[in-house]
């Protein structure tokens, strides 16, 4: 089911004579029929509210939302055909499993009303989706929080909604099962073709299973694509800021003779007319030179397995310290540490509206 966002605004009035407070402000988006589309941002930049909007769960300031050629904006959530997954499992703790997926189906009227046994089939055929069928005879209390995380998918599964809507799903796992749950739910996803929108803060949740991210930030949209280029190509500092864990290192930079430095090291040629810029680089876009242009005092060194990660202060970073990436065959020694940049993890942004800049590297 294609679901589309035309410039979809929510307003909320002010209750303290202050200013209203815009969750989400003008969002056009066509989501297409199948995918599992990201909404990412920090708290308060509007995923949830337009979560909550698609749901039917809030209306609309302004704008509409089609679900296929159907106007649903203003459809209660009852009629829209949606499965909503929360962040609180919202189980009902007096049935059991089997009786938790079985509920949605209970409330079909008419035509669509359904017999016990055919409720039944379709309940096992939802519990062994997300494969829980040793579990459905025991309450919710009697779970893991990944078994009830999974009960909770099931049941918003077993109606066959046209979208599934899942918010902050994963938040209250820990991280062995946060990463085991969101491998399932891509899995699911990708088995049941359902229109899927996933809400998160988690920019490593939203990379790893979405086709598609959506970065807003104070309601409105930042970028839209699928997540290695969102990561690779950010159009501005805050999503470049956002996306990466670690996150991507921040200096003041200039370009002077089509030479670009950081602070007084002259680090790489570019076609770029002389201007102040930012300047980002990926913790992996460092390479290891003893002869390399940009110089760091060495702070420390924390071998991780195959990587090594090198902490080290440079004048003009913005951030307390510089993160760099680099193989564990590499051995780091002495005060100081000298790097050679890799220019496609190296991103220039605009110093006064920190949108990215299109540059190309000089030989």
């Amino acid at each position: 089911m294609k679901v589309v966002l035309q410039n979809l605004t929510k307003i909320y009035p002010s209750r303290d004579k202050g200013p209203d407070v815009t969750a989400v402000n003008d969002f056009t988006f066509e989501i297409p029929d199948g995918k599992l589309i990201g909404l990412l941002g920090p708290s308060g930049c509007g995923k949830s509210t337009t979560l909550n909007l698609i749901s039917g769960l809030e209306t609309p300031t302004s704008g509409k939302i089609f679900f296929g050629d159907d106007d649903v904006t203003n459809l209660p959530p009852e009629n829209r055909g949606i499965g909503l997954v929360f962040q609180s499992y919202a189980l009902y703790p007096h049935m059991t499993v089997l009786q938790n997926i079985m509920f949605p189906l209970e409330n079909f009227k008419g035509k669509d009303r359904l017999s016990k046994e055919e409720m039944k089939e379709k309940a096992m055929e939802a519990a062994r989706l997300v494969q829980i069928e040793p579990y459905l005879e025991r309450k919710p209390a009697q779970m893991s929080g990944g078994q009830q995380q999974r009960v909770a998918i099931a049941r918003a599964l077993v109606k066959r909604p046209r979208v599934l809507l899942l918010d902050e799903p994963l938040s209250n796992l820990d991280a062995r099962l946060r990463l085991q749950t969101r491998e399932e739910i891509r899995r699911i996803q990708r088995e049941t073709g359902i229109t899927t929108v996933f809400v998160t803060h988690d920019q490593e949740e939203a990379m790893s299973i979405s086709d598609q991210i959506v970065v807003m930030k104070a309601g409105v949209v930042q970028q839209i694509d699928n997540p290695q280029d969102v990561y690779d190509h950010p159009v501005n500092l805050f999503v470049a800021s956002f996306l990466g864990t670690p996150p991507i290192n921040v200096f003041d930079g200039e370009v002077r003779d089509h030479m670009l430095y950081i602070g007084e090291d002259a680090v790489m040629k570019v076609d770029l007319e002389d201007r102040k810029v930012i300047v980002g680089i990926r913790p992996e876009g460092f390479i290891l030179d003893e002869n390399g242009p940009l110089c760091c005092s060495l702070t420390g060194v924390q071998v991780m397995g195959r990587d090594t990660s090198v902490v080290s202060s440079h004048p003009a970073s913005r951030n307390p310290t510089v993160c760099s990436i680099i193989s564990a065959e590499n051995k780091v020694t002495g005060d100081t540490v000298r790097f050679r940049l890799k220019p496609f993890k190296t991103i220039l942004f605009a110093d006064d509206t920190e949108q990215a800049l299109d540059y190309s590297v000089l030989e």
